[in-house]
């Protein structure tokens, strides 16, 4: 613990030393900095990309077009039912009956 006897103008040096810091003028910023924080401001939401951030990264776009090409429903890289037919049996025709036979 600290004994304040030992010191006993300690107090009164830190109270001058805290009216000497509010006796000191406010700090002002340089001139024309608001005007350049404007224009700094203005040039940001001008050059505003056409792409999101994520497109503008490859992986990100090229996973977007594996995903796009998987839901679209085109289904090229399947086999057609037409051509999965024997060639005995014309598109069209109906399939025999898988019933008992009598």
């Amino acid at each position: 613990m600290s004994d304040s006897s030992l010191r006993p103008g300690a107090d009164e040096q830190w109270e001058d030393l805290l009216r000497q810091w509010r006796a000191q003028p406010s700090a002002q910023p340089r001139p024309f900095f608001y005007g350049r924080v404007r224009a700094r401001l203005d040039d940001a939401a001008a050059a505003r990309p056409l792409l999101p951030a994520g497109l503008r990264r490859p992986a990100y776009a090229l996973m977007l077009a594996l995903l796009g090409m998987a839901l679209s429903g085109d289904c090229a890289a399947l086999p057609s039912a037409a051509g999965a037919a024997p060639p005995s049996e014309a598109p069209g025709t109906p399939l025999p009956s898988a019933g008992p036979q009598a």
